[in-house]
């Protein structure tokens, strides 16, 4: 460990949060576009606007009879409950409809391990539940459950009882809820490789197991792993992200990286488009490295706009254009459309662990859960 980093002032791992340093040391203009990208995206307002609720039951039967009824229940949202990375623990989990585990139920990968999290999670009240593997659940993997036998010496290879819960591993299911309404829901726990042989659906950064993969009728999309530049620490899946341009989900649901927990919204649009660009470029080299500062002069301090380096120049020009869309998708929305105009789909990084302290978010409450309406 370094100076820097004993005090603090520089991140120990990549799966921490980059300091304020690793950012100027990076590459500061991706740091301030991705603050401007946040507010962007809260200005445009929600992605998507569910159906209304239908009104109650003795409301509607004064009001409404027969198919009026059936009519107004297919309106009526579904909500899903987001959980990813709960490591052995268990918390309150809010009621909903469809409860989605994004992977890493476990931490040692085991089956006894795996099957104490399937009997928590079938014993909840929701009518579907749905899961993947992680890369922490080894057991579901057949070449990483061979390597924790070796690691134990053994050959007993008891089954998993899945309950309630349907287990996705590259296959979709497609389910029925109250008021006729379907959801189409892919998952798949594959990671990029980021461990030993234990851990489990791990590729090569290199190779793209995701290309064509996702039915482009799918609805909702679990995975374990980000896709690239969306709430993954620089660490997710180009091909994902690719392959979800293919596909447009309403919704994705994921985690993996236990600091970047939470949502954002897509578009699939130009501004969106732009900032993946900005945020996929390598940092330029500059010709000046005086103490480590060749990314902050790089950015802002080679002006005029003529003397940066071409891969500098194309950076600025996406900065710019995600500028330039932003405002006006801000605009065109507010001024032409309406608050309700918004047809995006979100992001859910549904993590509950804090980071890497091995405690759940918030003290392993409600509210560390996601909830979403659809």
């Amino acid at each position: 460990m370094t100076i820097l980093q004993a005090l603090h002032l520089r991140r120990s791992s990549q799966w921490d949060p980059p300091t304020i340093l690793d950012h100027l040391l990076t590459s500061p203009l991706k740091w301030i576009m991705s603050i401007l990208y946040s507010y962007i995206l809260f200005l445009r307002g929600r992605p998507f606007h569910p159906p209304p609720r239908p009104p109650s039951s003795s409301s509607s039967s004064s009001s409404v009879s027969g198919a009026g009824v059936e009519q107004q229940q297919e309106k009526g949202p579904i909500r899903v409950v987001c959980l990813s990375d709960t490591h052995d623990q268990t918390l309150p989990v809010p009621d909903g409809d469809l409860l989605v585990h994004a992977g890493d139920l476990t931490q040692d990968g085991s089956r006894e391990s795996i099957q104490q999290q399937i009997d928590w999670l079938d014993g909840l009240p929701h009518r579907h539940k749905v899961f993947v593997g992680g890369n922490h659940d080894g057991w579901l993997d057949p070449e990483a459950r061979r390597a924790l036998l070796r690691e134990r010496k053994s050959r007993r290879q008891i089954k998993l009882d899945f309950k309630s819960l349907r287990y996705l591993e590259n296959s979709s299911v497609t389910l029925d809820f109250k008021g006729g309404r379907r959801l189409n829901v892919y998952g798949y726990g594959a990671v990029p490789e980021c461990g030993d042989d234990t851990f489990a659906f791990q590729y090569k950064r290199s190779h793209d197991p995701w290309k064509g993969a996702i039915p482009p009728e799918t609805d909702v999309l679990v995975t374990h792993t980000p896709p690239a530049h969306h709430l993954d620490l620089s660490l997710g899946c180009p091909g994902l992200l690719s392959e979800i341009w293919r596909t447009k989900p309403k919704l994705h649901i994921f985690g993996h990286i236990h600091w970047r927990a939470g949502t954002e919204p897509v578009y699939f649009d130009e501004c969106q488009a732009s900032y993946e660009s900005l945020m996929s470029r390598p940092s330029p080299a500059s010709p000046c490295y005086l103490l480590g500062l060749g990314p902050l002069l790089n950015d802002f301090f080679f002006f005029p706009f003529v003397l940066l380096s071409a891969r500098s120049r194309a950076a600025w020009v996406d900065a710019l254009a995600v500028l330039w869309y932003g405002i006006n998708s801000i605009l065109w929305k507010w001024i032409m459309q309406g608050p309700h105009s918004n047809n995006g789909g979100l992001f859910v990084n549904a993590a509950v662990m804090h980071g890497n302290t091995g405690k759940l978010r918030r003290g392993g409450n409600e509210k560390a859960v996601v909830v979403v309406e659809l």
